[in-house]
């Protein structure tokens, strides 16, 4: 059904209802009037009935109830007006009121039934917004409305039917409130029925009010109320995206913008405003509904900052893509879940997996295509983790699980699993595009492979990196030596490298380049013990500058010869040191090697190219990337951009070309970025 069958409908309605009055202002033969009334009443059960047919809804029963409604409210208009205008029979209550009474049942249950289709979840926001505004209709009703009713002299039927519609409107009102204010699609015959609905509730309380003090009469501006929300029901049913009405919605909805929270706050001012005017005119007999209304409506607002305050914090946690958790937030609970496991003598397992050749599927397929193999490799990872665990999106296409309580076998048992409940089926992106999707899988453990959030990550990245080179789709877990397994002279001097980069920055600098300077080997392909001493070695690299004055390191003014002198002992110094510590000899040779030069131009021994070990050159890179981005007392940092293209232009002089493109890939694949800020919790210089 076209675009012209409703706005044709609602063109001969407007037509009919402009006919109608000029009968009244005519005096035209009542019968004349109640025909044109009722033809627009009639028209819009029948074009409900015909909306269903055509469009066909895929769940009809919302519409069923609203088109029964809608007969059973055409009757009582054809008998009232013909009660009214034709026999000139004006008793109150009659037959007509009985059948508009009982239309409204059937206008609540069909609207709960679409209510029910486009939320099947909870929607606490909408309830609780639906539900302020209709304490504060129930409220105006009850002065207004009810009260005066029940303290009316008249008989007892009377007064039943006449608070009857007021109590029925307010239960139409708040169930209409709640369709209008919750989630879900909202097309052309949303906003009709929404007109329906809320043209009725106005008509049908002026009505009340009219009949109260005495000045209704039929013909009056409440007919155009009525018939125009007729109009709107019959136009909504014959729309052609009627059907969309009943969708459920996609996610939550948006936000409350702000015309939605100035209506709630004049809402809620509406109560106590209500007590100065029941106060001002001596009406005090409701003054204690008022005041109820007003706890009420604290309560309601109260709720709903809770629950604001509660999206807010789930938004936060929350990765908007793949609804995993968030990087944060994986790192947060990995802090506490180490610290749980040291005090218990528990374990904590970390498994870092990566979508094998991602880049390949957005550049086939496009980004939508991409996005959806990650949802659904997110859902099988959740699906087939336990209910304590943790799934995070980690970045990209990297995703991060956190284990409690696994033993020494566990991670890898589980890992295995993981891999192959996304290897073992194609994810559907489209009804005939299936793809073939594999991960790579990294595993470490506490207490086996580290004792903070970082070497655990940092254990489970390099393991990672092992299992893409060796060809993907596969699991490797950490080796044993990428572990805390050190020695207590081992932890001193980490202790001076700590003080000595509290003396220089804010800003992490050794930790940063052990940290990076692992990953660049294990992309590099070097063996576990390489990675191992790199790690060590970029953790101790300025432990030498201990042992020089202070003041010339941390000058901020530009060094004298002497001074410069000095400084590059450093390397020097720290070998000395390194050496001291039995088995720390290979690390020492690199400490002492890392300001030396790709092209042979570096100190303290002028080496050039691959007579530099790999280890040092890695160093090289990880020291000056680290160096420009902190703050300095002789520098202030540089932006990422700048420091890539200081990197790119020491290519071949004091980098190693391949080193630069192992960082920069790995920069690219946001593993890296700039140095963190020192933890408060390390030790900090002596003042001394």
């Amino acid at each position: 059904m076209g675009r012209s069958a409703w706005t044709g409908y609602l063109a001969t309605g407007a037509i009919a209802v402009a006919a109608y009055y000029v009968t009244v202002a005519l005096d035209a033969p009542p019968l004349l009037r109640v025909i044109l009334y009722c033809l627009v009443s009639a028209s819009a059960a029948v074009a409900v009935w015909l909306g269903c047919l055509r469009n066909r809804p895929a769940a009809p029963l919302p519409w069923v109830l609203i088109g029964l409604s809608q007969v059973v409210y055409a009757v009582a208009d054809g008998n009232f007006y013909v009660s009214h205008l034709v026999l000139h029979r004006t008793n109150f209550p009659a037959l007509a009121d009985v059948l508009y009474l009982g239309h409204y049942p059937l206008l609540v249950a069909g609207l709960v039934a679409l209510i029910r289709l486009r939320t099947p979840g909870r929607d606490l926001p909408g309830l609780l917004d639906a539900a302020l505004l209709a304490v504060v209709a129930g409220m105006l009703s009850w002065l207004y409305l009810i009260a005066p009713q029940t303290r009316s002299d008249a008989a007892l039927v009377v007064k039943i039917v006449s608070v009857g519609y007021p109590m029925m409107d307010l239960a139409m009102f708040a169930v209409a409130l709640r369709l209008i204010l919750g989630p879900g699609p909202r097309p052309v015959p949303f906003f009709l029925l929404s007109t329906n609905l809320l043209a009725f509730l106005a008509a049908d309380s002026v009505y009340v009010l009219q009949q109260l003090n005495g000045t209704y009469g039929a013909g009056n501006f409440l007919d155009a109320l009525w018939l125009s929300g007729n109009l709107a029901l019959g136009a909504a049913a014959l729309h052609p995206t009627m059907g969309r009405i009943g969708e459920p919605a996609r996610d939550s909805g948006p936000a409350p913008g702000p015309l939605r929270i100035v209506a709630l706050c004049a809402a809620a001012l509406v109560a106590p405003a209500a007590v100065l005017v029941q106060y001002a005119g001596g009406a005090y007999s409701g003054i204690p509904v008022a005041a109820c209304a007003c706890a009420v409506l604290f309560m309601l607002t109260i709720a709903r900052l809770a629950g604001l305050v509660a999206e807010q914090r789930r938004l936060a946690i929350t990765d908007a893509l793949t609804g995993l958790r968030t990087r944060r937030f994986f790192e947060a609970r990995l802090a506490l879940e180490i610290a749980r496991a040291a005090r218990t003598g528990g374990s904590v397992a970390v498994l870092i997996a990566d979508v094998d050749h991602f880049k390949s599927v957005n550049d086939r397929y496009g980004h939508p295509a991409g996005d959806r193999v990650l949802v659904e490799i997110g859902q099988r990872l959740r699906a087939a983790t336990r209910e304590g665990d943790l799934v995070a999106r980690y970045g990209g296409e990297e995703f991060a699980m956190l284990i409690r309580d696994s033993g020494a076998d566990d991670p890898a048992v589980i890992a295995e699993r993981l891999r192959r409940e996304v290897a073992d089926r194609p994810v559907v992106v489209s009804g005939d595009l299936w793809l073939d999707v594999t991960i790579s899988v990294g595993t470490a453990g506490f207490p086996l492979h580290g004792d903070t959030p970082v070497a655990l990550v940092t254990a489970a990245d390099r393991a990672l990196y092992a299992a893409k080179a060796q060809g993907r789709n596969r699991i490797v877990p950490a080796s044993p030596a990428d572990g805390p397994v050190r020695g207590a002279l081992t932890v001193d001097l980490e202790r001076i490298a700590d003080e000595v980069d509290a003396r220089l920055s804010v800003h992490e600098h050794s930790r940063a380049v052990a940290r990076w300077g692992a990953l660049v080997a294990t992309r590099l392909g070097l063996p576990p013990e390489a990675v191992h001493r790199t790690e060590l070695a970029g953790r101790l690299h300025d432990i030498g500058k201990a042992l020089l004055p202070c003041e010339v390191w941390t000058k901020p003014e530009p060094l004298s010869e002497p001074e410069w002198e000095l400084v590059r002992r450093h390397p020097e110094l720290g070998c000395h040191l390194a050496a001291a510590v039995p088995g720390l000899g290979e690390v020492a040779e690199i400490i002492r090697q890392h300001h030396e030069r790709f092209d042979g131009s570096g100190y303290p021994d002028g080496l050039a190219g691959r007579r530099i070990l790999v280890e040092a050159r890695i160093l090289a890179v990880c020291d000056t990337w680290a160096a420009l981005l902190a703050d300095r007392p002789y520098r202030e940092p540089v932006d990422e951009e700048r420091a890539v293209r200081e990197l790119l232009s020491g290519r071949g002089g004091q980098f190693d070309p391949e080193v630069v493109a192992a960082f920069l890939d790995l920069r690219d694949r946001r593993l890296l970025g700039p140095p963190p800020l020192r933890d408060p919790r390390l030790p900090a210089a002596d003042p001394s």
